[in-house]
């Protein structure tokens, strides 16, 4: 049986300008499958302006840990983040998985991560 959850939102997501002090900015989503099954997941982009983007699939084998870096295409196929676009990730697995967000942000020379709300 693996830890986590099935559903996981992360509501403040924009991608931080590259360069920018000392720190290159960039923002990643982390998923960890403590299961014994690979966990198939489905990720929805919510924007502020725009329709959601719904075709993201990934997985994560099981008892891995997946990083999945946003302005990076083979994480997020042709829906990579545009920097300074606000928009929120939701993460539907068919096995419970532990997810965050993390943020390498130069404006304010802060790395931080954060776990997103979650639910079965």
């Amino acid at each position: 049986m693996g830890y986590g959850k099935r559903v996981w939102v992360f509501p403040d997501a924009e991608l931080p300008p590259e360069g920018v002090n000392v720190i290159p900015g960039h923002e990643s989503v982390i998923i960890t499958n403590t299961g014994e099954r690979d966990a198939h997941i489905r990720i929805t982009l919510l924007y502020t302006d725009k329709e959601p983007v719904t075709d993201i699939q990934v997985t994560v084998n099981a008892r891995r840990v997946r990083c999945l870096r946003t302005n990076e295409s083979g994480d997020f196929g042709q829906h990579t983040a545009v920097f300074g676009e606000q928009y929120a990730v939701l993460l539907e697995s068919d096995e419970p998985v532990v997810a965050q967000y993390g943020r390498a942000e130069p404006r304010a020379v802060a790395f931080y991560t954060t776990p997103g709300y979650c639910c079965d």
